[in-house]
């Protein structure tokens, strides 16, 4: 791979104009996500509006074996973003048209640049809504780039279940449509699962097909207190294996709340909680809760606290989306650094335990909160970047808890995807399988131009 040439950089300027540039300050926002990894700035960043747009950079910059890395929202929390071997950084963010909508078929097509909340606002008023959500309000081709998540996978699947088809953009420039809309089919490979998680080192993704939900009839939210977070997790894990229909489950520890209620200005009790969410007609709903109800107080959980209001729940919900940056906000000058881990449901007792005993002499602020619904947890750290000491005792607190999450039959990841910061991990995960994605990625990206340096070590 090569730097960039003056020569194509003079191409990029002269068909892009004011839409090509080599400011630092673009490069260095271009260069990161949100979390604590060293920045890696790329050369320069073209603004694309359309999917031929895309290819046409691509095929530029194949052209001198020079990097492209796609950018979205930039809210990524792996490294997704950071140019290691220089090249362009593709912003899609203009490229946010929603295509069309289906109520009949309960489908709609996207640009990638698209974000969550962006689409949700416009399907509202058809009674729709799309269910991912992982917290930040991320491009959708960012989500489907890392298999992303969130507060509603325990009802609505991952980014893997919830969408149909793609259009992808190729290292040689080329574009492919990886399916139609139909909501099954035996035809060939299933290459839009290959490219779904793929974090832009396949191809880039510039138009996503998705499945959609019509707005529940009822919704209703509750918090419930426990005295330990041993409780919390056997009541989730209850819940789980009745196979309640819960549509949100999250585990928030007793430090997490203080710190949320710091930031988002909330009076919630401080201890460890799970948050819930219920979607259906009245009389289900009320069965959800009275089955749940009576799970939780087995389980040592206090009376629920109620959120029923719109404006109620999306505060609740809106203040559990801050934690990453309610744990940041308890240190000046601090970064993030959030780590997920996802284990088998019968497991996740045991992992969670093993993390809190490896916090109990962190010496930065750090909290634990969940999908427990679904097995997956996280941690998130407020750390200093510039603290060579302070960052090898949180790798080595990570380290454990990764590793002791793949050891019990989970992943290294259960929803920020590899990036720069879980390679490490891929092979112990995978084994000898790691061959054979490096087998797919050199058939498909030969050069080694889409987004060098992430999901496969080195």
């Amino acid at each position: 791979m090569r730097a960039l040439s003056t020569t194509l950089s003079q191409m990029l300027l002269e068909r892009f104009g004011d839409r090509f540039s080599t400011s630092q300050a673009l490069r260095e926002q271009h260069g990161r996500g949100e979390s604590h990894h060293t920045p890696a700035i790329p050369d320069a960043v073209v603004f694309a509006e359309s999917t031929d747009e895309v290819a046409e950079i691509v095929r530029l910059c194949a052209a001198e074996n020079v990097p492209v890395i796609a950018f979205g929202a930039g809210t990524s929390l792996e490294g997704h973003l950071t140019a290691v071997r220089g090249g362009i950084s593709i912003d899609l963010s203009r490229m946010s048209q929603i295509i069309r909508v289906s109520a009949e078929d309960l489908d709609c097509t996207v640009e990638a640049g698209v974000t969550r909340e962006q689409l949700n606002a416009y399907l509202r008023d058809q009674g729709l809504f799309f269910p991912i959500d992982p917290g930040a309000n991320a491009s959708i081709g960012g989500m489907a780039a890392t298999r992303a998540s969130g507060t509603n996978a325990v009802r609505y699947g991952t980014m893997r279940e919830n969408v149909l088809s793609l259009t992808v953009v190729l290292p040689t420039g080329q574009v492919i449509h990886t399916g139609g809309r139909a909501r099954k089919s035996s035809a060939g490979y299933d290459l839009t699962r290959l490219f779904v998680g793929s974090e832009g080192t396949l191809g880039i993704i510039t138009e996503v097909t998705l499945r959609l939900q019509g707005i529940p009839e009822t919704i209703s939210a509750a918090l419930c207190s426990f005295e330990s977070v041993e409780q919390a997790v056997a009541a989730a894990i209850a819940i789980v294996q009745l196979a309640i229909p819960v549509a949100r489950m999250e585990l928030m520890d007793r430090g997490l709340i203080s710190a949320t209620n710091a930031y988002s200005g909330l009076s919630l009790k401080i201890e460890d909680t799970l948050a819930f969410e219920f979607h259906g007609s009245p009389a289900s709903v009320r069965e959800q809760v009275e089955l749940v109800g009576e799970i939780v107080k087995d389980h040592g959980g206090k009376d629920f606290e109620w959120a029923n209001a719109p404006e109620e729940r999306n505060r609740l919900w809106k203040a559990r989306h801050n934690a990453f940056y309610a744990v940041v906000s308890q240190r000046q000058n601090a970064k993030g650094w959030s780590s997920d881990v996802c284990v088998p449901v019968s497991e996740l007792s045991g992992c969670i335990l093993k993390t809190r005993t490896l916090l109990q002499d962190c010496s930065v602020p750090a909290a634990i909160l969940g999908h427990v619904g679904d097995g997956n947890y996280h941690v998130v750290f407020a750390v200093d970047p510039e603290n060579k000491a302070e960052l090898a005792e949180v790798a080595a607190i990570n380290k454990k808890m990764v590793e002791h999450a793949i050891s019990v039959g989970g992943t290294s990841t259960g929803e920020h995807g590899v990036g720069t910061g879980k390679v490490g991990y891929l092979r112990q995960e995978h084994g000898d399988a790691v061959e054979l994605m490096a087998l797919l990625k050199n058939a498909i990206d030969p050069k080694g131009i889409m987004n060098p340096g992430k999901i496969l070590p080195a």
